[in-house]
């Protein structure tokens, strides 16, 4: 009797670890290393914008615009994540769309960067870019539940409209390649783009965007705030969209402001999830 209670016991335990938890995720375009902002350049901000990471810790964290440096300051001052991605321009060089995971709880299955142009193996600029832009995805899995998940995370062109419309077909057509076992999918990002935009409309389609489908909702419309603290921000380009594998319990644009300045000129896009079997 006493075996048999103990057994129940024990599956009763294993079966609890192996469901699904809740992870927080978010979004943040930091606005890149430039020391000619004056107080907004990098080395005012650095500081209080990992502070502010730390604070909220996310599992997950897709970064935009960061440089190597900045990347390499967030990981050494937080030492609970590591990152996956490539600069633009190749290797070191240039923005990155990374994926930083805490390293403790996820381990990465599967990761790449591609560019967003018509030749996504090379560096390039697609379209009519201003710029080269990359997306990078990766495959992680929980080392406690085992679950496993994909995330992508990009940064869409500022100034071609077809570039960010070609971009949001190329980014869906990888992830229908890519999910082929209907894994839970998470695609964040800055896309430069507003929600009746077609590039948006296209996306939503075939992902939810997770303020639509977020149970609590938290925080301004807009998250795009240009620096300027005495102006409404309705400008929302960030998102975090996902699949119907993925349950977003809440939703929050964090406009977290310190002496009346913002630690970037976008403000992150938090969300917390868990997956559905």
């Amino acid at each position: 009797m006493k075996l048999r209670r103990f057994i129940l016991i024990v599956a009763v335990i294993f079966c609890g670890a192996l469901q699904s938890q809740e992870m927080d995720v978010m979004t943040y375009n930091i606005k890149y290393a430039n020391e000619n902002d004056g107080e907004n350049s990098w080395s005012v901000r650095k500081d209080w914008i990992t502070r502010q990471i730390a604070f909220y810790e996310p599992d997950i964290l897709g970064v935009q615009e960061a440089v190597i440096s900045q990347l390499d300051y967030l990981t050494e001052k937080i030492g609970a994540y590591q990152f996956i991605g490539v600069g633009r321009e190749g290797e070191d060089a240039g923005e990155f769309s990374a994926i930083l995971y805490k390293k403790k709880k996820f381990k990465v299955l599967k990761m790449n960067t591609l560019w967003l142009s018509e030749t996504p193996d090379k560096i390039s600029k697609g379209w009519d870019a201003d710029y080269n832009r990359v997306y990078t995805y990766g495959l992680f899995q929980n080392k406690k539940t085992a679950e496993k998940f994909w995330v992508f995370n990009t940064h869409f062109d500022h100034v071609g409209d077809q570039a960010r419309l070609e971009s949001s077909k190329l980014i869906i057509k990888k992830i229908k390649e890519l999910n082929t076992e209907n894994l839970p999918v998470l695609l964040m990002g800055d896309f430069n783009l507003e929600p009746e935009t077609e590039g948006i409309q296209l996306i939503s389609e075939h992902l939810k965007d997770s303020r639509m489908m977020a149970k609590l909702v938290f925080g301004p419309d807009g998250t795009f705030n240009a620096y300027k603290f005495d102006q409404p921000v309705t400008r929302r380009i960030d998102y975090i969209f996902s699949n119907e594998k993925v349950i977003v319990e809440k939703y929050a644009v964090l406009s977290d402001s310190k002496e009346m300045k913002y630690p970037s000129d976008h403000f992150p896009v938090s969300i917390v999830v868990k997956f559905s079997e």
